[in-house]
């Protein structure tokens, strides 16, 4: 059963180490630290990534600013609470690490595959420039009972066709995780700018009993 669930949330993404490596928090006595990785696009942009790894593997094996590395795992959401109240937090939680040559023989640097049920009913909206986008936020089990919550942004004719779903319903996406910065302004007039993280979905199954293939686009909308 952990095995199931386990493959329902399933990440591979490769770059280039960009941060030293900070303590995050201790589980069971159990460190766990993060650091950020740049994953390129297909164009010359990259989306900075946090990675949260257990001391286990840190111990095995040494990470420093400038390594180029492929990391296998799961993107995980978790509950931060501050003066600006209850944030959700995203993070790939690194299950194994590999060190790479070059940056320019990575191929595929930024996949992920949910199965999850949406928790929340999508969201249709058209941008400034036309683009059909829908919001999805998608619950995805964890081993002990727990679930990530993971924002998902269909585009184009994916867009239309989720923005129908219902909330309970079970998908399977396929697409990258990207990184998208915005402005934050207080009531005191301050301006800060915030990075969120997100899926933007590349191909969807909807799942009725047994997961089928609807006749959903393969196309991504989105541009680098």
């Amino acid at each position: 059963m952990v095995g199931n669930i386990i493959e329902n949330n399933m990440v591979t993404i490769s770059g280039k180490v960009v941060s030293d490596i900070a303590f995050s928090h201790e589980v069971y006595g159990e460190g766990f630290y993060y650091f950020m990785l740049d994953v390129p696009r297909l164009s010359d942009s990259y989306d900075r990534i946090p990675v949260t790894i257990s001391e286990r593997l840190i111990i095995k094996q040494k990470l420093e600013i400038g390594e180029i590395i492929e990391v296998e795992g799961q993107f995980r959401s978790y509950n931060s609470f501050n003066n600006e109240g209850n944030r959700l937090l995203l993070t790939v939680f690194a299950r194994e690490i590999n060190f790479l040559d070059d940056e320019k023989k990575i191929k595929n640097p930024n996949l992920i595959f949910l199965n999850g049920y949406i928790c929340k009913k999508p969201i249709f909206r058209t941008t400034p420039f036309g683009r059909e986008i829908t919001d999805i936020l998608l619950a995805v089990n964890r081993p002990y009972n727990k679930s990530d919550y993971i924002p998902c942004i269909a585009w184009g004719r994916n867009a239309r066709y989720s923005e129908v779903l219902e909330t309970g319903d079970n998908i399977k996406i396929w697409g990258r995780i990207q990184s998208r910065e915005y402005q934050k302004k207080f009531e005191s007039g301050e301006v800060i700018t915030k990075t969120a993280y997100e899926v933007s979905v590349s191909k969807m199954e909807v799942c009725t009993g047994k997961c089928r293939s609807e006749d959903l686009s393969k196309d991504n909308d989105e541009k680098d």
